[in-house]
Order: C-alpha cells, then sequence, then structure tokens
C-alpha cells in the first residue's frame, strides 16, 4: 500500500469485536455450557453474516461498525465515528476500494482542498492491507471462550425469542449472550461491559445472498502498483 494511501488510513480506531459460542436454547433443560458449544458449532457453519459493533466509552464516545461478509474475502465493512467521522471499504476481487469521508480525513490530519465531500475511492490490493490500517478482514473468528455462569431467562433480539447466557471474561468483566430459541441456534447478539466501555456485537444476516460490487469506474482512484 502507497505512503499516501496508508497515512490515510493507519490511524483508524476500530472496534473490539467481541465473538461468542452458545447454544440452542430451544429447551430448558439445555445446560448453559451446552449452549455456549452448540451456538458456536452454528455460527461457524455459517457462508455469510452481517456484524453490527457499536463501542460505547466515556472518553471517545461511540464507534459503530458493520461487516457484511461471505466469511472469505469478499466484503463490505463500514466504520462510523461520533465526530461524523466515516470511512468505507468494499473487498472483492482481490481488491480494496477505500473511501474516507472529509470529516474522517480532517480528523488524522488530511485536509482537502474545497468544502464538498471526498467522494473519491482508493483501490489497493487487498494482499497489502496489514493490521492497524483501519480495514477490515472478511474473515471472522466464533471462538470459544471463558464458562457460562448461568443461563438467563426467556428475552428478544429484535422481535426474535432468545435466551441469555451470562459467561465472565476472566478479568472485570462480563459478556451476556442472547441465542436464538427457535430454529438454529445462532448468536443474536452479545455485550461485553467492563469499567472502561459497552461493546455491543448484533449478528444478522445469517447465510444471505450478498450484493457485492465494485464502486463505479468513474470514481475510483486506482493505487495498485504504486509505491
Amino acid at each position: 500500500m502507497s505512503a499516501a494511501v496508508t497515512a490515510a488510513l493507519a490511524c483508524l480506531v476500530t472496534a473490539v469485536a467481541v465473538t461468542g459460542c452458545s447454544d440452542d436454547g430451544k429447551t430448558d433443560t439445555s445446560s448453559a455450557d451446552q449452549l455456549l458449544d452448540d451456538a458456536n458449532a452454528t455460527m461457524n457453519a455459517l457462508k455469510s453474516v452481517t456484524v453490527d459493533i457499536v463501542n460505547r466509552t466515556t472518553e471517545d464516545g461511540e464507534l459503530s461498525t458493520r461487516l457484511t461478509t461471505d466469511l472469505d474475502d469478499t466484503c463490505t465493512f463500514t466504520s462510523s465515528g461520533a465526530s461524523g467521522s466515516r470511512l468505507e471499504q468494499i473487498r472483492i476481487d482481490g481488491s480494496d476500494y477505500v473511501r474516507p469521508n472529509r470529516a474522517y480525513l480532517e480528523k488524522f490530519g488530511k485536509r482537502r482542498p474545497g468544502t464538498g465531500q471526498q467522494e473519491h475511492w482508493i483501490k489497493t490490493p487487498a494482499s497489502e492491507s496489514v493490521p492497524g490500517d483501519g480495514l477490515a478482514q472478511c474473515t471472522y473468528e466464533f471462538a470459544s471462550f471463558g464458562e457460562a455462569d448461568e443461563k438467563g431467562g426467556p428475552t428478544e433480539v429484535d422481535g426474535i425469542p432468545a435466551t441469555s447466557l451470562e459467561v465472565a471474561d476472566g478479568e472485570d468483566g462480563s459478556f451476556t449472550f442472547s441465542i436464538a430459541a427457535e430454529g438454529k441456534p445462532y448468536i443474536l447478539k452479545v455485550v461485553h461491559k467492563d469499567d472502561e466501555r459497552v461493546v455491543t456485537t448484533s449478528f444478522s444476516a445469517f447465510d444471505e445472498p450478498l450484493d457485492v460490487r465494485p464502486p463505479d469506474a468513474a470514481k475510483v482512484l486506482d493505487m495498485t502498483g504504486a509505491g
């Protein structure tokens, strides 16, 4: 990735993705640990999913991200900050198309002439993406962790019946999982709380077809091969 692109993108503060596992929740006789195992297996079998993360802190306000992915090499990603900064990414056919808005560029010291919105996409090889450049990977890990403290009562997530599950994080925080109580035991939502932040991760569009396309070529600045 060129120095210009790296400078524009390297400082993005992305939300910490929380993943987890749980189980079916279809019967009250299912143990909390079994819920955790079964839901984890269900999520790992997905072929596509949308992941929404809201990271709230008293110091930095709110940062929101959305990843829609085939869990392999094709995805879209958006990151939005409390200041109005926004970064969009499309990864398809081995290329990243990245569009930071004017507020995002100005937040990290990259001012543009004029007052209009920044509408151009930067194209670079996906293989040049590195940790810390603010871009998402299309892969997503649903990893087991912790031991379930207790199985809660029935709840709902966007009108979908769910079973809640409490899991300690081994430090000063805790996770609350909401697992679909009907049909497949998808993880619908995970809330992580500690002394500094609340991170809410929501999962939806399970195995739905993706409609990912490159942006309009007239709005693309191709940096492929730029040093």
